[in-house]
C-alpha cells in the first residue's frame, strides 16, 4: 500500500535525468484508418528468449499458444503469437517466393498460424526491410520483394508483421516503410504493421500513417541499465502515442532471469503507462508463478489498455525518484512512483499534481496489492531500490467506504557492518481524509538478528499529517556473510469505521565490510551494485558482448591495460568505503574493441555527489587520468554516461582503477 521511506535511507547513485520537456506543438501526422491497433498490441514474441537456437520451433510456437489460453492470458488481453528472425530458409524457391525452414515448422507456417487462430488468437511474423534479416546467417528480406512478401504473408494468415531495418542498402526509410504499407493494403488482408526502424529516423515524426507502432529505440536486452535507458529515451515522446499508433520501447523480458522480480515489475509497470505494445519475450514453457503474476496482472494491464490512448508523462524527476503520470478515460490518473537508485526512496506527489481537480478526498487503489485506500490529496510510496508502485487515483464520493492511506517509511543507512548495531527511525504518517486509528508499527529482519525498539510503537491515531517516530537498533550477528538481506516495516491500523487495514514495506539492506587498508584495485575488491548498458560489468577486461567473461584484454587507444573494470555506458559500479576511504584514480576511456563509434563520460561520485568527471571522450582519444578526493564518503559510485549521443559501442574502461584508504 502507501509507504514512503523518508530520504534518509542511503540512496546509492542512480543515472537520473531531468524530466523530459515535451514538443511544444503537438504532432499532426495523419494516421491510419484501419481500426487495427486501437490500444497497444499485445502478445507473444520468441526472440529474446531463444533469438535463433533450435528450440525455436512449431512445437514451441504452438505451446506458447496453449499456454495463453490455459494460463488466462488470453482472456487477460494477449492475442499476437509471433515469429521472430530464422524461420525462413536462407535462399528464395525459384520462384521467389519465401520458404519456411523445414526442420523447425515441418508442417509450414499456414498450418501453425491455422493452429493459433484456432485458439482465438492472432499470429505475426517477421521480416526485414532490406535484402536480408538481422540474423548472422542473414535469411531473405523483403527489399524489392514487398507485394510479393505481403501476399505470401496473407495467404497464411498472418496478422500482424514487425519489418526490421537490417541490410537496408541505405534505401530511405521513409519509403521502405510506406511500400510494405501499400503492399499489406494491397493484401487485402487486415495486417498490423510494427516499425522496427530502431528510432533512426524518428519515426515518432512520420510513421503515424504508415504502422501501427514504431520502435523508438535499439535492441533491449535483459538487465536494468538497458531497460532503463530505453525507458528514459522512450517517456519524452508522450505526444506522438494515441490509438492506432504507439511508440515502442521494445519488448518485455520479464521472466528471462536478468533482472530481479522487483526490476521486471518496474519493467512491466512502466511499459504500461507508457501504453507500450506488451509483447512476452520469456518463454512461457519454463516461467515462473511469479512472472505469471506480473504478466497477469489485469489492473496493471488496463492501465496499458486504457482506450483514450494516452501515454504516461513525467510529472517530476529528480534524484533518481520519478513521478510519471497517465490520464485515463474515466478520468482517473494511473501514477507511477518509480525508483532508479539502489536503495529505497520515499517518492511524493499530489492529485493536483497528476491532473486532478480538486476534491475532498480521492481513492488511491494500489494495482499490485489490489488494495484501495482513501487520501486528503498526497500520493506517496516507500518505493524500493529500483521498483515502481503504481497507483490509480481518482476523485471520488466514495472514498470513506476506503481506510486511510498512511506514509510508511525508515530514516538510516541501508548499510550494515556484522555485528555492530545501525540506527534506524521509521515514521507513520497519515495521508487519509479520515484518520488511522489503533497504530501500530513493527519492524522485523532475517532470523538471528536483534532488532529492538528504543521508543514506543503504538499511537491511538493518526489525522491527516501527524505522524508516529519510532527509534529502533538493527544488528547482524558476527559472522553474517556480505550481500544484500530483507527486512519488513509493518504498520497495522483501523479506520474510523473499524475496517482493518495493513501497509507492509519490504526493505532490502546490505550487509558489507569496510575495505582494507592501504591501496586496492577496484576490480579485486566486491562491490554493492552494478548497473550496466549492454552485458555485466566485467572485472579486468573489456565489457565484451551480453554474456558474463566475454570481454578482451582492456585496450585504450592501443595502450593495454592488465587491471580494471569494462563496462557499457550507462553505468554504476558502487563500493562500499565507510568513511575509510581517500582517494579513487583511474585511467579512462573508450575501449578499442568496438571501432570508433563509441563516445561516453566518466564520473566519481561519493555519497551521490558528483567530485569528478571527464569530458566527453571518444575512440580516438588515449585514456585520461581521473582522480577523486572521495574523504568521508559511506559509498563510490564510477559511473559512465553515454555522452549525449546514444549508446551505440559505448564500451568504457576503467583501467588501473584503485582506491586509497
Amino acid at each position: 500500500m502507501v509507504g514512503a521511506f523518508t530520504a534518509g535511507l542511503l540512496g546509492l547513485a542512480g543515472l537520473s535525468v531531468p524530466a523530459a520537456a515535451t514538443p511544444a506543438v503537438q504532432p499532426t501526422a495523419p494516421t491510419l484508418d484501419d481500426g487495427l491497433a486501437l490500444t497497444p498490441p499485445m502478445g507473444f514474441n520468441n526472440w529474446n528468449s531463444t533469438h535463433c537456437r533450435a528450440e525455436f520451433n512449431e512445437a514451441m510456437v504452438k505451446g506458447i499458444a496453449d499456454l495463453f489460453v490455459e494460463k488466462g492470458l488470453k482472456d487477460a488481453g494477449y492475442e499476437y503469437v509471433n515469429l521472430d528472425d530464422c524461420w525462413a530458409l536462407p535462399q528464395r524457391d525459384a520462384d521467389g517466393k519465401l520458404v519456411p525452414d523445414p526442420v523447425r515448422f515441418p508442417n509450414g507456417i499456414k498450418a501453425v498460424a491455422d493452429y493459433v487462430h484456432s485458439k482465438g488468437l492472432k499470429f505475426g511474423i517477421y521480416t526485414s526491410a532490406g535484402t536480408k534479416t538481422c540474423s548472422n546467417v542473414g535469411f531473405p528480406g523483403a527489399l524489392g520483394h514487398e507485394y510479393s512478401d505481403a501476399q505470401q504473408f496473407a495467404d497464411w494468415g498472418v496478422d500482424y508483421l514487425k519489418y526490421d531495418n537490417c541490410n537496408n542498402q541505405g534505401v530511405d526509410a521513409k519509403l521502405r516503410y510506406t511500400t510494405m504499407r501499400d503492399a499489406l493494403r494491397a493484401t487485402g488482408r487486415p495486417i498490423v504493421h510494427s516499425i522496427c526502424e530502431w528510432g533512426q529516423n524518428e519515426p515518432w515524426e512520420w510513421a503515424a500513417d504508415v504502422g501501427q507502432l514504431w520502435r523508438t529505440t535499439g535492441d533491449i536486452s535483459d538487465n536494468w541499465g538497458s531497460m532503463l535507458s530505453i525507458l528514459k529515451k522512450n517517456l519524452p515522446l508522450a505526444p506522438y502515442a494515441g490509438p492506432g499508433h504507439w511508440n515502442d520501447p521494445d519488448m518485455l523480458e520479464v521472466g528471462n532471469g536478468g533482472m530481479t522480480d522487483t526490476e521486471y515489475r518496474t519493467h512491466f509497470s512502466m511499459w504500461s503507462i507508457m501504453a507500450a505494445p506488451l509483447l512476452i519475450g520469456s518463454d512461457l514453457r519454463s516461467a515462473s508463478d511469479e512472472t505469471f503474476d506480473i504478466l497477469g496482472n489485469r489492473e496493471v494491464i488496463a492501465v496499458d489498455q486504457d482506450p483514450l490512448g494516452k501515454q504516461g508523462t513525467v510529472v517530476s524527476s529528480e534524484g533518481g525518484r520519478w513521478v510519471v503520470a497517465k490520464e485515463m478515460k474515466d478520468g482517473s490518473r494511473a501514477v507511477a512512483l518509480f525508483n532508479e537508485t539502489g536503495s529505497a526512496q520515499r517518492i511524493s506527489t499530489t492529485a493536483g499534481a497528476v491532473g486532478l481537480p480538486e476534491a475532498d478526498a480521492y481513492t488511491l487503489r494500489d494495482l499490485w496489492q489490489h488494495k484501495s485506500y482513501n487520501t486528503a490529496g498526497t500520493i506517496s510510496a516507500t518505493v524500493p531500490a529500483h521498483g515502481t508502485v503504481l497507483f490509480r487515483v481518482r476523485a471520488d464520493d466514495r472514498w470513506a467506504a476506503h481506510p486511510p492511506a498512511v506514509e510508511l517509511g525508515l530514516q538510516g543507512s541501508a548499510l550494515i557492518e556484522a555485528g555492530k548495531p545501525t540506527a534506524l527511525t521509521s515514521t507513520v504518517t497519515g495521508l487519509g481524509r479520515t484518520p488511522a486509528k489503533g497504530v501500530l508499527v513493527a519492524l522485523s529482519g532475517p532470523t538471528g538478528w536483534a532488532v529492538r525498539a528504543t521508543s514506543p510503537t503504538t499511537a491511538g491515531a493518526l489525522p491527516t499529517g501527524r505522524s508516529l517516530r519510532t527509534s529502533w537498533e538493527v544488528t547482524a550477528p558476527e559472522g553474517t556473510t556480505t550481500g544484500s538481506y530483507d527486512l519488513t516495516l509493518r504498520a497495522t491500523y483501523r479506520s474510523p469505521t473499524g475496517v482493518r487495514a495493513e501497509n507492509v514495506v519490504p526493505l532490502r539492506f546490505s550487509v558489507v565490510v569496510a575495505p582494507p587498508s592501504g591501496t586496492s584495485y577496484l576490480s579485486d575488491l566486491p562491490w554493492l551494485s552494478t548497473t550496466n548498458g549492454w552485458g555485466p560489468v566485467e572485472r579486468d577486461t573489456s565489457n565484451g558482448e551480453s554474456a558474463a567473461g566475454d570481454g578482451n584484454p582492456l585496450t585504450v587507444n592501443g595502450t593495454v591495460y592488465a587491471k580494471g573494470l569494462g563496462v557499457h555506458a550507462p553505468s554504476a559500479v558502487e563500493y562500499y568505503t565507510g568513511s575509510a576511504c581517500e582517494t579513487v584514480t583511474a585511467q579512462v576511456g573508450v575501449d578499442d574493441e568496438e571501432g570508433a563509434d563509441g563516445s561516453v563520460a566518466f564520473e566519481i561520485h561519493a555519497d551521490g555527489t558528483t567530485v569528478a568527471s571527464t569530458e566527453t571522450m571518444t575512440n580516438a582519444q588515449a585514456a585520461q587520468r581521473i582522480s577523486a578526493d572521495v574523504s568521508g564518503a559511506r559509498v563510490v559510485s564510477l559511473v559512465v554516461t553515454d555522452g549525449g549521443d546514444g549508446i551505440t559501442s559505448d564500451h568504457g574502461d576503467w583501467g588501473d582503477a584503485q582506491l586509497s584508504c
